[in-house]
This record gives structure tokens, C-alpha cells and sequence, in this order.
């Protein structure tokens, strides 16, 4: 389901609300439109070809991630899937009763978890894919194939940079504090 407002309503909206405040716009815009982009990306797969397969985006991920890595630790699936270890848990459970998933332990260390797929996992994600993909092209449509190029070398220009520079950044606005644990919109105590 799209936003209540277009893209258009919500730049001018903003543009009004930050009158003459000295801000660098045009990184504002990229990143504005980067969240606006995903999330909009996000909603029509969701809404569209993972509909179809009783998926959620976040399991989708999940299961992506392990078809393309093969067997994992829970850990670097929950990281590179971007989600909390917690989430992954429950994410996993449910692709392992519908038969897509298996979960293991660690052949020499019994604290840790291996997620892989099933062979009808494999088969599902052989079969669904081309379908994710065919959206995928749908919504990058108004785009030329050199535009694709183009902005998906720039979104992994920007990746690069939170990498590569992020923690150095992060230590100096915080001066040197650790980051915020994850928090399932808790609040601080105090």
C-alpha cells in the first residue's frame, strides 16, 4: 500500500518545514529517497510475488541469504539479513515447519546454530526467484538498464562508505561509546 502522500507532496512538505535552515539538501534528498525507495520496493513484493508464496519480506531474505551462502551460523544470517538474532529465531522456526529451512548444530561448538535449505527449499527458491525477479524489473521500469547500473553502483557507494567508515564516524559523534543495544522498541529505563 503506497504512502498517503506522493513522493512530490512529501518533498514540498519538507522543503516548507525546513525553510532556510543550512542543511546539504541534495544528501538529504538521497537518503529520504533511499527509505522512501525500499520501503515502496518492500510493499509491492510484499504485496505481489511473496503474497503468492505466503512469504514475508523478512523471511524472503532469510531464505535468500541461505540460498546464495549456503549453510550459515545464525549470526551471520541475522547480520547480513539485517535483523535481530531474536527475529531470525522465530523467522527460522516457521520456515523450518513449512519444510524450507533446516537448523542444525554447529558440528564443534554446541552453542551455536547452522540454518540451510532443504531441498524443497532449494526447488522453492529456483522456482520463485525468477517471479521476485520479474517484480524486480517491474519496478525498476522507468529506469534504462545503464540508469540500473548506475544507481546500484551508487547505493554501493553508499554501502561502502557506512563499511568501510561507519564505525570510525559513530565512535567520534559518540566519543567513543558503544553502540545502542537492539531494542524491540523498548524504551531507555530512567
Amino acid at each position: 500500500m503506497p504512502s498517503q502522500r506522493s513522493i512530490s507532496e512529501a518533498e514540498k512538505l519538507a522543503a516548507e518545514k525546513l525553510g532556510d535552515i543550512p542543511l546539504r539538501r541534495d544528501q538529504m534528498a538521497a537518503v529520504a529517497n533511499i527509505h522512501r525507495a525500499a520501503s515502496a520496493v518492500r510493499q509491492h513484493l510484499e504485496n505481489s510475488v511473496l503474497r503468492g508464496s505466503d512469504l514475508t519480506w523478512t523471511a524472503f531474505v532469510v531464505l535468500w541469504v541461505v540460498w546464495v551462502w549456503g549453510e550459515s551460523e545464525t549470526r551471520h544470517v541475522a547480520e547480513e539479513a539485517g535483523i535481530s538474532k531474536g527475529t531470525l529465531t522465530g523467522v527460522s522456526r516457521t520456515l523450518e515447519s513449512r519444510g524450507l529451512l533446516r537448523r542444525s548444530g554447529h558440528p564443534t561448538d554446541g552453542r551455536l546454530v547452522l540454518l540451510a535449505l532443504t531441498e524443497e527449499g532449494e526447488d522453492f527458491m529456483r522456482r520463485v526467484f525468477p517471479a521476485f525477479n520479474e517484480e524486480e524489473a517491474f519496478v525498476t521500469a522507468r529506469l534504462s538498464d545503464a540508469e540500473c547500473r548506475g544507481l546500484a553502483d551508487g547505493l554501493r557507494r553508499v554501502v561502502l562508505q557506512i563499511e568501510e567508515e561507519g564505525e570510525d564516524r559513530r565512535k567520534s559523534l559518540l566519543n567513543g561509546a558503544g553502540p545502542s543495544p537492539r531494542r524491540s522498541g523498548r524504551r531507555p529505563k530512567g
